[in-house]
């Protein structure tokens, strides 16, 4: 949105094509998912009246003895993006930065001031509003630092002390994580695409920009420039951002309009390139280990095709058509399968061959990056449902109706899986019964 006298738009925030989400009217819980709902309680701990628990009516306090129970904590905004989990306390942005209890759903405390970014790292949670950089304890919420910046903040990343921010009009900055020292700033960095999912990363003590049609790696705490290479302006890449992983092979591997890259980290020479014939959205996913076993760089262009490219070589040992994908979340490789969400369709491929293994249709088009463990995968669908299946056979193990469209991707850990929803609802349920049953 852009406000009177301001010369750029502020934000980023909920896009307004968000609300299509309100029209879709959700489907009803299945009567076995929804049994184990409780009826709103009054608040706790400084929770919103609007909190919902499971039953029974007295949360379970994670030192009693009991079992964990599923449980689902009701905003009063709107809540987006990927849940944060560190520790016992889950994080969620719902304009402010919210931590959760992990076993009991209880709020801990909530931030004063509206949350667009949010990174947490090294017990310590780094947030903007915009125009304000800051820094909070993960555990307490109590104030560490906070300073105004001279632009609109769009992106924020923590990696290693380090808090890199790309603000509006090509501008990024590094600051010491722990007290809000400015390291370094450059100017004139791609102004293209200025969203949270294009802005500079950091990795390992590398930061890495696109600048001048150059992809710049910087030492994370001097700005020094290690290495540059000439990748070319946004219409040499296909109108599209360019995508990085930095891989722990020692390359990073970059997806740049049509083409394919490996570059050396150290010393940025590029050790092979790969041109395909559509642009990639997203950026590739690297696989460890010798191809024989499924190790390699996969990725998909915007049609739909998963291609499976040999780390060493980029040799392009297979490819297989899917449905057209606009997904910017890169595919997701585990146990010996590749995960595709492209449209409202779910494929599952053999890493080694690329054989199909399964195809599961969801009645919406797929949200996020499906999650994975212990031989279950988790996403969402904008047809308002969290799904859950078997990853080797693509069984539905089980599902939830929400109130709106899932956002972001699902979170999982130590058994539990963690997801945000447009109804305003945050869910912790389990891996693997959902709702039905409690946990022991």
């Amino acid at each position: 949105m852009r406000l009177a006298g301001v010369q750029v738009p502020i934000g980023p925030g909920p896009r307004v094509a968000d609300a299509r989400a309100a029209a879709v009217k959700a489907p009803p819980p299945e009567a076995g998912l929804a049994a184990s709902w409780s009826r709103p309680r009054p608040g706790v701990n400084g929770a919103d009246p609007a909190v919902s628990a499971p039953a029974p009516v007295a949360a379970p306090e994670p030192d009693a003895g009991a079992s964990w129970r599923p449980w689902r904590f009701r905003m009063s905004n709107d809540v987006w993006g990927t849940p944060a989990v560190a520790g016992d306390l889950v994080y969620v942005t719902s304009f402010e930065v919210h931590a959760l209890d992990v076993a009991t759903g209880r709020r801990r405390f909530k931030t004063r001031d509206v949350a667009w970014s949010m990174a947490v790292a090294d017990g310590r949670i780094h947030a903007s509003d915009g125009p304000t950089l800051f820094a909070l304890d993960a555990r307490e919420g109590t104030d560490l630092w906070r300073l105004a910046t001279d632009a609109w903040v769009y992106s924020l990343k923590a990696d290693h002390g380090t808090v890199v921010t790309g603000t509006r009009g090509g501008g990024v900055q590094a600051w010491e994580a722990s007290g809000g020292q400015k390291l370094w700033e450059i100017t004139g960095a791609q102004t293209d695409f200025e969203s949270p999912e294009a802005g500079p990363v950091v990795q390992d003590g590398t930061v890495y920009v696109w600048q001048d049609a150059r992809l710049r790696a910087l030492e994370a705490r001097t700005g020094e420039e290690r290495w540059s290479y000439p990748i070319g302006d946004a219409a040499s890449c296909g109108g599209v951002p360019v995508r990085l992983t930095q891989a722990d092979d020692g390359y990073v591997y970059v997806s740049a309009g049509t083409r394919v890259l490996a570059i050396d980290i150290a010393g940025g020479h590029v050790r092979w390139h790969f041109e395909a014939p559509a642009v990639f959205l997203s950026p590739p996913t690297f696989a460890p280990g010798p191809a024989v076993t499924g190790g390699g760089v996969y990725l998909a262009d915007y049609l739909g095709t998963v291609y499976a490219l040999d780390a060493t070589d980029g040799r392009d040992r297979w490819r297989i058509a899917t449905e057209s994908r606009a997904s910017i979340d890169p595919v997701l490789v585990s146990a010996g399968h590749v995960h595709v969400g492209s449209g409202k369709g779910l494929y599952t491929l053999d890493a080694v061959t690329g054989t199909p293994k399964w195809r599961f249709q969801a009645g919406g088009e797929i949200v996020g990056a499906p999650a994975v463990a212990d031989g279950r995968i988790h996403f969402g669908s904008s047809d308002h449902l969290l799904y859950t299946l078997k990853a080797d056979d693509g069984r539905l193990r089980w599902k939830l109706a929400t109130g709106g469209e899932i956002t972001g991707a699902p979170v999982v850990k130590d058994g539990v899986v963690y997801a945000c929803s447009k109804d305003r609802c945050v869910y912790a349920l389990d891996a693997e019964k959902g709702t039905g049953t409690a946990r022991t």
